[in-house]
């Protein structure tokens, strides 16, 4: 899969998003600090998300349109999109900001027509949120425009997720991340489930990933370590100035500190090989090797008495001490003598 100019494969890099939800407060000059922000903080990538409220739900009071058992309780489902939607007419600046950053800029889009309007501003690719990952009439548009597809799986079940994927591919379309995440926000860590990372994989033969609602560091660390080659992480440019989304949101210091994090965890993950470096070769010296731990007349034998498997690692190695015992010695060997082959007899 490749966006726009970044490579994802199970070799590179994890590609980090930045995704700005509603952290502009309704105010654009706070959007493009916080694209800023991203820049600085390590990210590969900022995110938007392209709806109205309209296009999302319906203005109404009924009870199924209150949220229950969430931060955003006893809100109404159209008051709240209404103050958490990026407007369209930001969009083509945030895109441009994000460019001249060196930034990559796409969104998730919630209806066709945010879709049409994201193709005007040639977006590299597309994000399907978790909640919609049941909208297959708007994952089959998605797929249908060519570009890579990044799905968050947070109320999914595997049929869910095999349908969706399987829309894809039925578009022409198999260039498909797949995101494990956990649609609570903030999410508990013990709910990470982050060996999911490794069987989506696995399972759907896809690149796999992170999409992380959780607190800290530790989650997106492991995700790393589980093969995860997207991680996407809510980016606030000061929690002070609240919102919707600020409670799971990670402030620039946060979010660099999350990104260093991330990094270390895929150096330590190093690569299969068991050859030694020069550093781990010179480690052999404090390795075991057989000695003359008592002195050794020429001609004498060779006993559990005279010889041991001690450190340095200079000597013979231990592998022989059962088949040098009885042995005699062809020289005097003194006490701290390292165990040759061609001393004995």
């Amino acid at each position: 899969m490749t966006i726009q100019d970044y490579e994802i494969n199970k070799d590179s890099k994890v590609f980090i998003i930045a995704e700005l939800s509603a952290n502009h407060n309704g105010n654009i000059e706070t959007a493009i600090e916080t694209i800023k922000a991203a820049k600085r903080a390590g990210a590969n990538c900022i995110k938007l998300q392209t709806y109205t409220p309209d296009t999302m739900t319906i203005n109404c009071d009924k009870k199924d349109f209150i949220i229950d058992g969430t931060i955003w309780e006893g809100r109404n489902l159209y008051n709240l999109y209404e103050e958490a939607y990026t407007p369209w007419e930001w969009h083509k600046k945030l895109f441009d900001v994000a460019k001249e950053e060196g930034l990559i800029c796409f969104s998730s889009p919630f209806d066709k027509s945010a879709v049409d309007f994201l193709e005007e501003l040639n977006t590299p690719a597309y994000k399907v949120a978790s909640f919609e990952i049941t909208d297959i009439p708007l994952i089959e548009y998605i797929a249908s425009k060519g570009k890579p597809v990044i799905i968050s799986t947070g109320i999914a079940e595997q049929e869910d997720i095999e349908l969706a994927l399987e829309t894809c591919k039925n578009a022409g379309n198999e260039n498909v991340a797949v995101l494990k995440c956990t649609s609570s926000y903030p999410a508990p860590i013990n709910e990470a489930n982050m060996i999911m990372v490794k069987d989506f994989t696995e399972r759907f033969g896809v690149i796999s990933g992170l999409s992380d609602h959780t607190l800290g560091n530790t989650v997106p660390v492991v995700a790393t370590c589980f093969g995860a080659k997207i991680i996407e992480k809510h980016f606030i440019l000061d929690k002070s100035i609240g919102g919707p989304d600020a409670s799971f949101s990670l402030d620039e210091n946060e979010f660099k500190e999350m990104v260093d994090a991330v990094r270390s965890a895929e150096s330590a993950i190093g690569s299969v090989d068991y050859n030694l470096t020069e550093k781990q070769k010179k480690g052999k010296d404090f390795s075991r090797s057989l000695y003359v731990v008592k002195d050794i007349k020429k001609g004498e034998k060779l006993t559990s008495d005279n010889i041991r498997s001690i450190r340095p690692g200079f000597g013979l190695h231990p592998k022989y001490f059962e088949s040098v015992l009885g042995k005699l010695a062809k020289t005097d060997l003194e006490k701290g003598t390292p165990l040759e082959l061609s001393k004995l007899s």
